[in-house]
């Protein structure tokens, strides 16, 4: 795979940012969740395609939900992008949902629960 060049990698950030503000702000959907929030975006070189990695606090409802209320205003989205950052194609997006967040925090969990048990098996047995 190919390491993004330093425009490209500069395109990511600021599509990213440009729809945080949008999915935060602008977008009136019920069904996007208030807690969402843009992990990644990712430009194709070629500014055609762009996927975009979002994460969904709550539960496994909220996150379908979530993506399906984003998918249906993905055209709204696209046109506020084309409006807001100059590129030469306003590239194709496509909503991911990301779940590498939340399996962090279930590691984390597992991680804390082993250390307290071992911890309290060490104080039984002195």
């Amino acid at each position: 795979m190919r390491k993004n060049s330093i425009k490209n990698t500069r395109i990511n950030g600021e599509v990213q940012r440009e729809l945080s503000r949008i999915i935060q702000n602008e977008i009136k959907d019920p069904r996007i969740a208030p807690m969402t929030s843009v992990v990644a975006a990712e430009v194709a070189p070629d500014l055609k395609t762009c996927k975009v990695y979002i994460s969904v606090l709550g539960d496994a409802k909220a996150a379908a939900d979530t993506i399906e209320g984003l998918k249906s205003a993905e055209g709204y989205v696209r046109r506020q992008i084309a409006h807001s950052v100059n590129l030469r194609n306003t590239p194709e997006i496509r909503f991911i949902l990301d779940q590498s967040i939340e399996y962090g925090v279930n590691m984390s969990k597992l991680i804390d629960d082993v250390v307290r048990n071992d911890a309290a098996k060490e104080d039984s047995d002195v």
